[in-house]
């Protein structure tokens, strides 16, 4: 095989020890996961939003970021309750580019993935200890979920990883919510194919063990978008789309139908101003059927400092160096109006 060992990476148990919660970010975990459950099985009428940077690249900008959120989220807590985004890894359609701060915990330096496996273990610590949120990450790298197990709220299966069988064996015993996206080409029954998968239990091997669990009844579905096979973006957010996933969960026995509608990659086809008007849109389609309503669950939105993105070592301060972001100023303003909406 040709594959050069580097060096073994700490275990997850080893680097919990060595970088262990405090008791008051524990209470904090167990809060929202129960705030989380009820919005899911819809005890809980508020509307999630998973909200942040397309990458979490900058420590300190991500955590201004946060902070900001907090006091926003204050104000809204009786119509929202917001999940922040902080994706450390990231696919890349072509293998090229900065794969996350898993990957490079500084965008400008060589990869390092102890160093990345230990930043982004801070990173969401810092969260929770500074601005009182656990957060979403996606799970590129179903083998690295035990890393943050104990600090995230929300883990999301990328487009490109939601056909793959171990995903969806690990997703079936991941303890939060689970988001399956339909992948880029659209096709929704492997969505949903994912999902049921996801929600029964399932023996496999898992980090050297033969591991077994229970099935996960928080997965969901992920509208995204759509990319034909001439490069075309196609939104799939649509009152009609969302009317049809009612069907497709309406002909299968799933626990907790949901859906996050992420309102930005080919659903704004990446025009990430867009997610602003294709936001409201969808919760005019909740108000339009209370069928709709329950099954929407929350919104997807990539937000930052400051609009747009930028290349890797552009020098703007909590400006995007993945996809573009909706910046400081328009997020704050969208969720006052989301909030007023919902």
């Amino acid at each position: 095989m040709n594959m050069q060992q580097i060096r073994p990476l700490p275990m997850p148990e080893d680097l919990k020890a060595e970088y262990p919660l405090r008791p008051e970010a524990k209470q904090i975990k167990a809060s929202r996961d129960e705030e989380i459950r009820r919005v899911f099985n819809g005890e809980d009428d508020r509307l999630l939003l998973m909200i942040g940077p397309c990458s979490a690249d900058n420590e300190s900008a991500v955590l201004e970021y946060l902070c900001r959120l907090r006091k926003v989220q204050d104000q809204v807590s009786d119509r929202i309750l917001m999940i922040p985004r902080i994706y450390t890894n990231k696919p890349r359609t072509m293998g090229t580019g900065y794969k996350g701060m898993l990957h490079q915990p500084d965008p400008n330096r060589a990869e390092d993935m102890v160093k990345g496996i230990i930043a982004i273990r801070e990173l969401h610590t810092r969260a929770v200890e500074d601005a009182g949120f656990t957060c979403a990450d996606e799970m590129l790298y179903p083998e690295n979920h035990p890393y943050l197990s104990d600090l995230l709220a929300y883990v999301a299966v990328g487009a490109r990883s939601v056909e793959d069988q171990l995903h969806r064996l690990t997703a079936s015993g991941v303890q939060i919510p689970v988001g399956m996206k339909n992948p880029t080409e659209g096709d929704l029954s492997v969505m949903m194919n994912s999902i049921v998968a996801a929600q029964h239990g399932h023996t496999f091997i898992y980090r050297g063990w033969e591991v077994r669990t229970q099935g996960n009844p928080y997965t969901h579905a992920i509208l995204r978008g759509y990319v034909d096979r001439f490069g075309h973006n196609h939104p799939n957010y649509h009152y009609e789309h969302l009317r049809a996933l009612l069907d497709l969960y309406g002909n299968r026995s799933l626990s907790h139908p949901a859906v996050v509608v992420d309102v930005n990659h080919s659903n704004s086809g990446k025009q990430y101003e867009e997610q602003i008007r294709i936001s409201k849109d969808i919760i005019h389609s909740c108000h339009v059927s209370e069928d709709i309503r329950g099954l929407v669950k929350g919104l997807m939105i990539e937000s930052y400092l400051e609009d747009g993105c930028q290349s890797v070592g552009g020098g703007v301060y909590g400006k995007s160096i993945t996809d573009p972001c909706l910046g400081w100023d328009k997020t704050e303003k969208l969720i006052y109006e989301l909030a007023e909406l919902w």
